[in-house]
């Protein structure tokens, strides 16, 4: 048996408030929360690493006393569901999100970063 991916841990000032962020970016809800830990997930598989097969990963944001400093070396790739990558944008920058230069270039894909810096691609293709 291999293992399989449930959970990225995120390290960042305010779990609380990159929560909400990714919450709304990805349809997520908060699963669990103790002190200085938040945990997100998909509501449509609330058992998360207890479900048998692929699950979407849940995301744990860890608070740190220390600030981002670099380019990440792992980032997240999205993709837009129901609507074209534009309008997606568009709806990311309204969430906080900010357009991030990692000298990408000219691309298809679009590098933003969340609100506290770490950047993510959102790709030009709709996946429902």
């Amino acid at each position: 048996m291999a293992s399989k991916f449930t959970e990225l841990a995120i390290d960042c000032a305010d779990p609380h408030g990159l929560a909400r962020f990714w919450c709304s970016v990805l349809d997520y809800e908060v699963q669990d929360e103790d002190d200085g830990l938040v945990t997100i997930g998909s509501p449509l598989a609330p058992e998360g690493r207890n479900h048998l097969g692929p699950v979407p990963p849940t995301l744990t944001f860890a608070q740190v006393p220390e600030g981002k400093t670099v380019k990440n070396r792992l980032h997240l790739d999205l993709n837009p569901t129901d609507r074209e990558q534009d309008d997606e944008v568009r709806r990311l920058l309204d969430l906080g999100a900010r357009h991030a230069d990692v000298g990408q270039g000219d691309e298809s894909w679009v590098v933003l970063a969340d609100p506290e810096g770490n950047e993510f691609c959102l790709l030009a293709g709709r996946h429902p």
